[in-house]
């Protein structure tokens, strides 16, 4: 499209050239006058949607590159939680335990005592 509109733009330099104030040379050079305009903001508006492109992918990279340090800061909070609660839990398992042995030994005399009197008694 371009291409066609700076052969019209010649065409009508060489009519100006060659006409002379008459109204169809005036018209001819308001038309190569406007043609010119609408090349330039053509022109000037594929600068401007370069640039919003540019811009564009430059706030999309640095959005995802924000997004990739900002999971990674949540998955080390979430996983330092995640380590507390499960030692909480060992140290928990582990009293419980311990309680439970303590319980067993101080009844283990009088289950044998049960067992054996059951088992005699038949």
């Amino acid at each position: 499209m371009d291409e066609k509109v700076i052969d019209d733009i010649e065409m009508h330099k060489q009519t100006i050239a060659t006409d002379s104030n008459t109204p169809l040379h005036l018209i001819r050079e308001k038309e190569l006058e406007i043609s010119g305009r609408v090349l330039a903001a053509k022109r000037e508006a594929d600068g401007i949607v370069t640039e919003a492109r540019k811009k564009a992918a430059e706030v999309v990279a640095k959005a995802e590159a924000e997004g990739g340090a900002g999971a990674a800061a949540s998955e080390a909070v979430i996983r330092e939680a995640a380590e507390k609660e499960a030692s909480a839990l060992r140290a928990d398992a582990k009293s419980e335990a311990a309680e439970l042995a303590g319980r067993i030994e101080t009844h283990r005399a009088e289950a044998v005592r049960l067992v054996l009197d059951a088992v005699t008694t038949i």
